[in-house]
């Protein structure tokens, strides 16, 4: 970045930044599961081992970069000063070093911001997601599932895996609710800017006079924890079995498979029905009720930072609305980036223009909110 971008960076913004303080702590923490791997009490415990090399693992990337580039700004303040010093060999020296190591800089802290953007949630590589029909009765359905059409066919062109958690299908062929877990490469770091509400303007199919209707749905996209990181014990929720019950009422089987979880310290309630098996479902709900419960969390947190700069292109709060699909105009409009798009593209599966653009508003607010990079 040229030296008048960042000085109006630091002008913008104070040199300890948000994306400064993850980085600090990422690294103070991977430091720490460094130092726990070679405890001998944690060697003797399987379990506990475990689950320190997947943490450790899931900080590896970001906390090695962020450990190089505070080594090459450290390499650079000793060449300013030999640049300055007295010793004409020592400031050739510098004078030769400098470039390189500035250019050094300048990269790893490009690779910082795509691995920092979007917060310390970004890098996770399961997330489940959750659309659920608004206004607009069968309409509002039919749009849920085209959402639904819409990510799959984006997660296929990712090579993510999709997996149906739950769903609650009407008689049309619609959702009146659908919860996805989607697992692949950086998916919460692409996903997790479609929470929000989602507005459609078309002809409905049922529609004989041809006339446009608006409806609306749902999206929360939510990071999935990994199973150590919510301590989530048999007697924290109740258990209902249930028979699972399709559209119009009738019964899908005659066993009592479907599962509701109830976690009565926050009032959260998981239903799972969509698998044959108990035991199936019963892993889908707490694996729901997990992450419901890290969401939670995580967005107390965000609560009690609420001075501080986060998500910049939108709160993630179901009733922002985000996006409008105007069928009629073949018109996707992201009202966050102020930008249209090809809507019968993005419905394809298309989305990476639109993510994309979405990736770049969080990198450049980034770059505003770090400072000065020294």
């Amino acid at each position: 970045m040229p030296q008048a971008a960042l000085g109006e960076a630091k002008a913008a913004g104070p040199a300890d930044g948000t994306m400064r303080d993850e980085l600090e702590k990422a690294l103070a923490r991977f430091e720490e599961l460094e130092r726990l791997l070679l405890d001998p009490a944690v060697l003797a415990n399987p379990a506990r081992q475990s689950a320190v090399y997947r943490e450790h693992g899931s900080l590896a990337k970001v906390a090695t970069k962020y450990r190089r580039f505070k080594g090459l700004n450290a390499q650079i303040a000793e060449a300013l000063e030999m640049l300055h010093g007295d010793d004409p060999e020592l400031r050739q020296l510098a004078e030769t070093e400098l470039p390189d190591l500035k250019a050094q800089r300048e990269a790893g802290w490009n690779e910082l911001l795509d691995l920092a953007a979007g917060g310390e949630d970004a890098n996770r590589n399961r997330c489940v997601v959750e659309i659920r029909a608004g206004t607009g009765g069968d309409e509002a359905a039919l749009f849920a599932r085209d959402l639904y059409e819409m990510y799959k066919h984006y997660a296929e062109g990712k090579r993510w895996k999709v997996e149906i958690l739950d769903m609650s299908p009407t008689e049309l062929g619609g959702f009146k609710e659908l919860i996805l877990g989607i697992e692949g490469s950086e998916v919460f770091r692409h996903l997790q800017y479609e929470s929000g509400g989602h507005r459609v303007q078309r002809v409905p199919e049922t529609e004989a006079k041809g006339r446009i209707h608006t409806s609306a749905a749902t999206v929360a996209v939510m990071a999935e924890p990994e199973d150590v990181e919510i301590d989530l014990r048999p007697e924290d929720y109740q258990i209902e079995r249930m028979r699972a019950s399709g559209p119009g009422g009738q019964h899908v089987n005659k066993t009592s498979s479907a599962i509701r979880l109830t976690h009565p310290a926050t009032g959260i309630v998981v239903s799972c029905q969509d698998e044959k098996s108990q035991h199936k479902n019963m892993a889908k709900a707490l694996r729901v009720l997990k992450t419901r419960l890290y969401e939670r969390k995580r967005a107390e947190e965000q609560q009690k930072r609420s001075t501080e700069r986060r998500t910049k292109i939108g709160s993630g709060d179901r009733n922002e609305r985000i996006r409008t699909y105007n069928f009629p105009q073949n018109r996707l409009t992201d009202h966050r980036l102020n930008q249209n798009f090809n809507l019968e593209s993005a419905i394809a599966g298309n989305l990476d223009p639109l993510i994309d653009s979405l990736i770049e508003c969080e990198r450049q607010a980034e770059r505003k909110a770090f400072g000065n990079l020294e």
